[in-house]
């Protein structure tokens, strides 16, 4: 039973957002400067016309997101749609929630006519990679990072 909403997210969104991507591990700020930072990085994305997050909401609280970025590329005519970040709160998937979010995701390319929809998921995400390739997508690539 679909008893959730998807929709754009507002500032008013930033906390959950914060909780949702811990959920993915992502650093928690150490200082009240870095807070504010990750505070602020939230609200830039969300006032750029090619950055959009979307959330799922339930109950009046934010139990999933999906943040994309319409990019260009050097060798194509057509915007890609890149998936930074994907998440749904541990105790509501296999809801739903993280299919509806992709399906929305999926609109918004084809409106936008791109040509493909790119996410990245970390080795360890065995269970992620599942519901991917579930939904269709195809592992076509290895990413390779370098720390500074």
């Amino acid at each position: 039973m679909n008893n959730f909403k998807i929709r754009k997210a507002s500032k008013k969104d930033t906390n959950e957002i914060l909780d949702l991507l811990y959920q993915l591990q992502r650093p928690r700020p150490k200082t009240n400067a870095e807070s504010l930072a990750f505070r602020k990085q939230i609200h830039g994305y969300l006032d750029e016309k090619d950055e959009i997050i979307l959330v799922a909401e339930q109950s009046s609280k934010v139990v999933g997101l999906v943040s994309m970025m319409f990019l260009p590329r050097l060798n194509r005519t057509k915007l890609e749609l890149y998936i930074p970040e994907l998440v749904v709160s541990e105790d509501h998937r296999k809801s739903g929630i993280g299919k509806s979010l992709i399906e929305s995701c999926i609109h918004m390319a084809k409106k936008k006519k791109c040509f493909r929809i790119r996410l990245e998921s970390g080795n360890q995400r065995k269970d992620a990679h599942l519901f991917y390739e579930k939904i269709g997508f195809e592992q076509s690539a290895l990413s390779y990072t370098m720390m500074i």
